[in-house]
């Protein structure tokens, strides 16, 4: 499959995968990039030296291309920037802020940016910035999340803008890239499938969250902070939803949910940690290779894709008449 996004990035199938903080490593992201697509280490709120000790990993493990996610609202997101540079990175992609400052400097040492968007607006700009491709994100994805849906988000940034834009949101199987490249994307993004790659190091326990997930089984909690996460309902987000339901003290909110990420992905702590996961969750049942799952929803995808072409062809292009 060639999109604009496998040639911008010299890639055989036009999918990322998800700057999952805690959870993508070198390990994961060599095994994307190995089955063909772009793995991303998840900058998170890590200092740079662990973020570099992990590129160093990754080129361990594979000569192909690979990319960071910056979080631009860490707090070490200027020195993870430079640090790009520096490693000369072939990828970076953004999210939770506007990295236009930075885009620039990126650009002269010839990496590629890919910033996450919400929102026509900042497609825009970012695209002014420089930045060579969008992610637009819908809020069906697990993590940070904006209002829009994939659904409605995706064609508007299409429209928006002139460079390649690729989906992201609720994506998990091939019938999700033939919708994602139905509404105009040129690529897909994927988070939530990967959870449950043989690659990825998270607890057995997350694992098993996202395997017993149903269609209804994730909670957004922090949109009355400004902040809204999406992820699998448990203990703890039933209590900070009744944190937020009281109007609890920004203090008090942030000493309860701190550090909640870590209990989910490293302990397995299943009362008190917040096991980040997209509204997908539910259509994921089984441990595959990261590799494998890549070939298995491209190969989805053209069966689909072909499906639909042979719908047009048998009602001769005419719906309507």
């Amino acid at each position: 499959m060639r999109t604009r996004i496998t040639e911008l990035l010299g890639i055989r199938f036009p999918i990322l995968q998800g700057g999952m903080a805690w959870v993508a490593d070198a390990r994961l992201a060599a095994a994307v990039s190995n089955g063909g697509g772009v793995g991303i280490i998840a900058g998170g709120n890590a200092p740079p030296e662990i973020i570099r000790d992990e590129i160093r990993k990754v080129r361990q493990l594979t000569r192909r291309p690979f990319g960071v996610n910056i979080m631009m609202m860490s707090e070490y997101a200027e020195e993870l920037a430079e640090l790009m540079v520096e490693e000369r990175v072939p990828v970076v992609t953004t999210g939770a802020g506007n990295p236009g400052k930075l885009i620039p400097m990126w650009k002269e040492a010839g990496i590629k940016v890919i910033p996450v968007v919400p929102t026509v607006a900042l497609a825009k700009r970012l695209e002014r910035a420089g930045a060579d491709a969008l992610i637009a994100e819908g809020c069906e994805a697990g993590g940070h999340i904006g209002e829009l849906t994939t659904m409605t988000l995706v064609p508007q940034v299409v429209d928006a803008v002139s460079i390649p834009v690729i989906a992201a949101g609720g994506i998990a199987d091939g019938r999700g890239i033939a919708a994602a490249l139905m509404l105009g994307a040129e690529g897909v993004q994927v988070g939530t499938r990967f959870l449950v790659a043989k690659e990825c190091h998270i607890h057995p326990n997350y694992k098993a969250m996202v395997l017993r997930a149903k269609d209804t089984d994730t909670a957004v909690t922090g949109r009355k902070t400004g902040h809204p996460v999406r992820q699998i309902r448990n203990k703890f987000t039933k209590n900070v939803l009744a944190l937020e339901k009281a109007n609890a003290d920004p203090k008090e909110f942030e000493e309860f949910t701190v550090g909640s990420l870590k209990k989910a992905v490293m302990y397995g702590d299943t009362e008190h940690g917040s096991f980040m996961a997209g509204q997908i969750a539910g259509m994921i049942d089984r441990i595959q290779p990261a590799a494998e799952i890549i070939l298995e929803m491209f190969s989805q995808a053209e069966l689909w894709i072909s499906a639909t072409g042979k719908i047009i062809s048998e009602n001769g292009g005419d719906f309507i008449g």
